[in-house]
């Protein structure tokens, strides 16, 4: 019993001994390779200056590992680089020399790499009234040309597209856009869309699903000829910018942008996943043909299983969803009841004091049935298309009148045309100032609203669907109230992907996101 105790023990020490050399072993080898891997991360980084060589046996050295390193294989070029690393050590052994082995050698192999690579980016930006204040569009021009730059500057030609897409009540698609897609032709003073709820839970647009056009008109101010904020803006660097890999282009409309109207993210989100859509493809190939996207960018938007491909979706606040306005369907066609003479039209001057006659309204009146607002007059025909008494006074301090023909001529304006000349608020106040109604009539009762809550659900179900197609989603809210940064942060891909930014913070939040997109890849 005595040797079977004996013999038993022996084993345990052994078999102890080894755990403890195996433990050792492991514990080494596990310090190499994490020493290894942040070496080889940190010399492919793109903007590291530093030889990738020297940062390799940097790191090892100041882990007291660099006798071990092995090898150090750079493979670098523009828009990538690859480095590889090998180290191998030896760990003498404390128990299992008792069985021979005198030492353990531990490997370590690490590969890491940075590459844009092919990347289709849609950059969602805020241009809002909101953003003239505490210089937020004056920062945010720096942070998305620095974005851009970032982008650009160490890639090959055709890796990496840029659409920009700015958005306030509404998006201007462009009239280069529009002219593929089957949007209803009631005027052609702007481009913009009212999607319905369906269309934001699906990235693509069809392009012969007919599309209801925003009309052009102006709820917000007093305005004429022309009005100066209409719902779908007209304004320069307001429409979408498709496909661009030039610089100096992506910057001079980044400089170009200014600030004006609500806040729709839903929109703004909805159009960006459309230019990643590949269901876009014929669409920018049809720009293509027509010389205003570069040719580099054929078969792009790429399909959504490529392998070799990023999509990238970043959307921009400073705000939150407020509402969006619609004109009535029975104001969108047809004729109204106001007359317009283009030689009586003063520009300038207040519409009451104004002598001239550009407007006049028809209205049953017993006869006399067509209003001149500037005259406060009635009268039985529209101004400029009968005569009018002209009078002048003699020597004597005599009157005499005559009836003349009245200048210019009167023409009936459809509904488009009057409120692309008129506000909805001027329309009220002043063309039909002689009824006590107009203001319900033609102001209250003349648009709908969708609402801000609706609106933040159609930006979640966009952004769902982008990320359901494995789009990288990030978020920006800039100087944001709290229910503007919930919706953006529920948009993003993770929280890790939105960012909180106030001030020259901006820059920060779009460089991060540009080193993210130029993320490293430890492939081995």
């Amino acid at each position: 019993m005595t040797i079977l105790a004996l013999f038993l023990f022996l084993a345990m020490v052994g078999a102890t001994g080894i755990g403890v050399d195996l433990m050792r072993f492991e514990q080494k080898r596990a310090a190499l390779q994490y020493t290894l891997d942040r070496a080889v991360l940190a010399a492919a980084d793109l903007d590291q200056t530093v030889p990738p060589e020297t940062v390799v046996r940097s790191y090892l050295e100041k882990a007291g590992l660099l006798e071990y390193l092995s090898s150090v294989v750079v493979d670098e070029g523009l828009g990538y680089r690859k480095v590889s690393a090998t180290a191998t050590a030896e760990l003498p052994t404390h128990f299992m020399k008792l069985s021979g082995y005198d030492s353990l050698t531990i490997p370590a192999a690490s590969t890491a790499e940075e590459s844009i690579g092919n990347v289709e980016i849609s950059l969602v930006l805020d241009v809002s009234s909101s953003m003239r204040y505490d210089s937020r569009l004056y920062n945010l021009k720096i942070a998305a040309k620095e974005f851009v730059s970032h982008m650009l500057s160490a890639t090959e030609d055709g890796a990496v597209s840029i659409s920009i897409i700015p958005y306030a009540t509404q998006v201007n698609a462009g009239e280069d856009l529009f002219q593929f897609y089957n949007v209803s032709d009631e005027h052609e003073y702007s481009y913009c869309v009212n999607f319905n709820d369906d269309e934001f839970s699906q990235p693509g647009l069809s392009r012969t699903t007919p599309l209801e056009r925003t009309m052009h008109f102006d709820p917000f101010t007093y305005s004429k000829d022309p009005i100066q904020a209409p719902v779908c803006p007209i304004r320069a660097s307001t429409a979408i910018l498709p496909f661009s890999a030039d610089q100096t282009v992506l910057n001079n409309y980044i400089d170009g942008l200014t600030p004006l109207g609500n806040t729709s993210i839903d929109i703004g989100a909805k159009w960006g996943i459309v230019l990643l859509d590949p269901g876009t493809q014929s669409v920018i190939s049809g720009l293509i043909d027509q010389g205003k996207v570069d040719a580099s960018f054929t078969g792009r938007p790429s399909a959504y299983d490529s392998g070799d491909v990023l999509k990238v979706l970043i959307v921009m606040s400073d705000g939150q969803n407020t509402d969006q306005y619609m004109l009535n369907p029975s104001l969108r066609t047809g004729m109204s009841n106001v007359w317009y003479n283009e030689a009586e039209d003063a520009i300038s001057g207040t519409p009451d004091t104004n002598l001239k006659n550009a407007f006049s309204v028809y209205h049953d009146n017993s006869g006399s049935n067509y209003y001149w607002p500037d005259k406060d007059k009635w009268s039985d025909h529209p101004y400029g298309n009968g005569t009018s008494p002209v009078c002048s006074i003699d020597s004597s301090g005599a009157e005499t009148c005559a009836d003349k023909d009245e200048p210019g001529t009167a023409v009936r304006l459809s509904y488009a045309e009057l409120f692309n000349k008129v506000s909805l608020a001027y329309n009220a106040r002043y063309n039909y100032e002689f009824s006590s109604s107009a203001w319900a009539n033609w102001y209250t009762s003349a648009f709908t609203k969708k609402e801000a809550s609706a609106k933040d659900q159609r930006t979640k179900h966009v952004c769902d669907a982008a990320k359901d197609e494995g789009v990288i989603v990030y978020s920006v809210g800039f100087e944001a109230p709290s229910d503007g940064r919930r919706v953006l942060k529920d948009c993003a891909s993770s929280d890790s992907h939105y960012y909180d930014a106030t001030g020259l913070e901006i820059s920060d939040a779009f460089t991060s996101i540009a080193s993210s997109i130029r993320k490293l890849r430890l492939t081995q």
